[in-house]
C-alpha cells in the first residue's frame, strides 16, 4: 500500500482506508449479532435505594454535571405510588420521574441538590385494560413503545405513529413530546392518540397528601392538554389509554437522489407518503427518500423493518471506530471523515436500513408489512448478559459512540429557505458537514400543529442532526461554526421550535416565548404543584419561570452551553474564537482562524 499525505491536513492517507475497513467491519458486526448486553439501570445508589445518582442512557448530560437524590422508589402499582408522592408531599421533599432507559439527553430526571426523591416507571409497566370493539388500549406509564405495538397488536389493533426506537416508554413519550412521521391524520405525535390520562399529583392535606387526577379531552380539556406534553412538572404519569386503529400494513421503498430540487420536495412530499421521512446527506448531494404508505391489511407481505445500527454491536468494534473518529479530529482530517460518510451511507442504503421482506432477507422494494413490524425497533435491547462483548452502540459503559443531538421543527412554510441556507454553507466548505455523514445523516420528520399546551405548533419539519461529542468539554470540534451556524438559524432566523427532550442549553433560552399557551399550561402547573416540588432549577429555566438555560463561561459555545459573545467562550489558546456567522451574519459561532495556532506555538 502506497502511503500518501495531505497537505491540507498533514494525515496519512492510508488511516481513510483503514477508517473504511472499519466502518465496514462495524456494519457487518450490526448485521450479524444477534444479542447484547442490556443497558444499566439509569439510577445508581451507594446503600440499596440510597443517597442515589442518575443519568441518561448516554451518560452525560449536556452541562455534565450530576445529578443526585437522597433515595429512589420503585412503584409496582397505582396504590404505592399515590403512597410515595404522599410521603415526599407531607415531608416538602422534591421529585422527578425516571424511567427504565432514560433516553432524554436534556436534564428532565434531575432534581435539585442532594435530598430529592426519584421515582422511578420501570416496575410500572403493565397493560390494564384492552377493548378491541373500542379500539382503545390503557397502560401504566413505564411501558416501553414496543411493549405498546406488541399488545395493541395482539387485539388486532395498531398505534398508527410513533418514534422510531422503540426503547421509550409511555410516560416519556408524554412528557417530551416524542412523535414519528406525519402529516396525515391528527399528526405524527403519540400523545395527540391518547384519550384519557390518570396522574398523580401533591394533594391538600385532606387530599392526604396525594390526588389521583382524571383528565380526559371531554372532561378536562385545560388539564388534558397540559399534561399531554408536560416535562413532568405536573406530577407522575400513571396510566394513559390510547384510542388505535385496526391493523394495516404498510409499504415502503427507499430511492436515493441528487438534492438539486430538495427544498421544494421536503414542503410537498409529506403531502403525498403518509409516513414520508428524508435522510439528507448535505456534504454528498443527495437524499434518501423514505416513500411510506398505507396499504389493506390483506396486502401479501411479511416485511420487517429492524433498523441497522438499533442492533447490538460488537463493543471492540464500536471502541475502534471511536478512536477512529476522535484521531480524525485530532488531526483535522476532514477528508477521511467524507470518505467514511459515503461508505456508511451508500453501504446502510445498499442493505436497505435493515429492512428484510419476510424477516430474514431483504429480496427488493416495496417491503410491505404489518404496523407493528414495521414502525419502530431496537433489538439491542433484546439483551442476554454477555460481558458488554456487545451492546447498543451508545452504551456509556463502552467507549462507543458520544454525541451532541439538535432537533427542532421548522414550519413547513420556511423549510425551502432553511435547507437552502444549508446549501449556501455547504458551497462554502463541501466538506463541513461529512461529520453528520458518520451519524448517518440529516433525519428529517414530518409533525403537525397539537392541541397539547407545549406540543408543536404549525405543520413543519423536524430536522433531526446528531455529530460528534469531544470527551473533553474544552475541545473544539472540526468545522464546529459551520453546526453552530446551522443551530442558530434554525433557532433565530426561522424560529423554529426545540425537541424538549434533546439538544444543547442554548436552543431552550427563551424557547417558552414560542408557545402561545404558556399561560394555560403554567396555571394548570400552579394548580397541580403549587409549592414546586415536580419542579427544578432546569424546568423552572425552560418554563421561563427564573433564569436562563445557558450557562456562561470560559468554553461555555463549545458545548453549546451558550452562544459565544467573545473569544474566551470558544477556545482561543487552540485557535477557535468567537466570530460571526458566514450565511446568517447575527449568528456567533466558534471558528478557527488561520494563523492563530501557528502564532501561539511561535510565543
Amino acid at each position: 500500500m502506497v502511503f500518501s499525505y495531505s497537505p491540507s491536513y498533514g494525515f496519512p492517507q492510508n488511516a481513510v482506508v483503514w477508517r473504511t475497513l472499519l466502518g465496514l467491519l462495524c456494519i457487518f458486526t450490526l448485521v450479524l449479532t444477534a444479542v447484547s448486553t442490556p443497558p444499566e439501570d439509569p439510577v445508581k445508589c451507594v446503600s440499596g435505594n440510597a443517597n442515589c445518582t442518575v443519568t441518561n442512557s448516554y451518560g452525560a448530560f449536556p452541562d455534565r454535571s450530576t445529578c443526585r437524590a437522597a433515595s429512589v422508589a420503585y412503584p409496582t402499582t397505582e396504590d404505592e405510588l399515590v403512597a410515595i408522592v404522599a410521603a415526599a408531599t407531607k415531608t416538602g421533599q422534591k421529585m422527578r420521574v425516571t424511567t427504565r432507559y432514560s433516553h432524554s439527553i436534556t436534564k428532565l430526571v434531575c432534581t435539585d441538590g442532594t435530598k430529592g426523591l426519584f421515582i422511578s416507571t420501570k416496575f410500572l409497566n403493565h397493560t390494564v385494560q384492552s377493548d378491541a370493539k373500542a379500539m382503545t388500549l390503557t397502560v401504566e406509564s413505564g411501558v416501553t413503545l414496543r411493549q405498546l405495538i406488541s399488545e395493541a397488536a395482539k387485539v388486532g389493533l395498531a398505534l398508527p405513529y410513533a418514534p422510531y426506537w422503540w426503547g421509550l416508554t409511555v410516560g416519556g413519550m408524554m412528557g417530551t413530546g416524542a412523535h414519528g412521521s406525519s402529516l396525515w391524520g391528527k399528526g405524527s405525535a403519540v400523545h395527540d392518540y391518547v384519550t384519557e390520562i390518570r396522574m398523580v399529583s401533591p394533594g391538600s392535606v385532606s387530599d392526604g397528601f396525594a390526588k389521583v387526577r382524571v383528565l380526559s379531552e371531554t372532561t378536562t380539556p385545560n388539564e388534558f392538554n397540559a399534561a399531554k406534553v408536560s416535562l413532568g412538572v405536573l406530577g407522575v404519569v400513571s396510566q394513559v389509554t390510547f384510542k388505535l386503529q385496526p391493523m394495516f400494513k404498510r409499504s415502503l421503498t427507499y430511492t436515493m437522489r441528487n438534492d438539486s430540487d430538495f427544498g421544494e420536495q421536503a414542503v410537498t412530499f409529506g403531502k403525498k407518503h403518509e409516513f414520508a421521512d428524508f435522510l439528507w446527506l448535505p456534504s454528498q448531494g443527495k437524499v434518501v427518500y423514505r416513500r411510506d404508505d398505507r396499504v389493506a391489511v390483506n396486502t401479501s407481505g411479511n416485511g420487517l423493518y429492524d433498523f441497522l445500527p438499533f442492533r447490538s454491536q460488537l463493543s471492540v468494534a464500536i471502541a475502534i471506530i471511536r478512536s477512529s473518529e476522535e484521531t480524525q479530529e485530532r488531526f483535522r482530517d476532514a477528508n477521511g471523515k467524507c470518505v467514511g460518510a459515503t461508505l456508511i451511507s451508500s453501504t446502510l442504503f445498499g442493505t436497505s436500513y435493515g429492512l428484510t421482506n419476510n424477516g430474514v432477507i431483504f429480496t427488493g422494494y416495496p417491503v410491505i408489512g404489518s404496523q407493528n413490524r414495521m414502525m419502530s425497533s431496537g433489538s439491542c435491547l433484546d439483551s442476554l448478559q454477555d460481558g458488554l462483548i456487545t451492546a447498543c452502540a451508545w452504551d456509556s459503559r463502552i467507549n462507543g459512540e458520544f454525541f451532541h443531538q439538535t432537533t427542532f421543527s421548522v414550519s413547513l412554510t420556511q423549510v425551502k429557505s432553511f435547507i437552502n441556507d444549508i446549501k449556501s454553507l455547504i458551497k462554502i466548505e463541501p466538506k463541513s458537514l461529512c461529520g453528520l455523514e458518520l451519524h448517518y445523516g440529516i433525519l428529517m420528520r414530518y409533525v403537525t400543529s397539537s392541541p397539547a399546551y407545549l406540543g408543536k405548533e404549525m405543520e413543519a419539519l423536524d430536522f433531526d442532526i446528531t455529530y460528534y461529542r469531544a470527551k473533553d468539554p474544552l475541545a473544539p470540534r472540526l468545522y464546529e461554526d459551520f453546526i453552530e451556524e446551522i443551530e442558530q438559524i434554525a433557532l433565530f432566523k426561522y424560529n423554529a421550535l426545540p425537541h424538549w427532550g434533546k439538544n444543547r442549553n442554548l436552543a431552550f433560552d427563551g424557547v417558552i416565548k414560542k408557545y402561545k399557551n404558556v399561560p394555560a399550561f403554567l396555571k394548570v402547573k400552579e394548580s397541580y404543584d403549587p409549592t414546586g416540588l415536580f419542579s427544578t432549577e432546569w424546568t423552572d429555566q425552560i418554563l421561563g419561570i427564573k433564569g436562563n438555560a445557558t450557562i456562561v463561561k470560559n468554553g461555555c459555545a463549545l458545548e453549546g452551553l451558550c452562544i459565544c459573545s467573545e473569544d474566551a467562550h470558544c477556545a482561543p489558546t487552540k485557535g477557535y474564537l468567537c466570530r460571526p456567522g458566514k450565511v446568517y451574519k447575527e449568528a456567533r459561532v466558534c471558528t478557527r482562524v488561520s494563523g492563530i495556532n501557528e502564532a501561539l506555538s511561535v510565543s
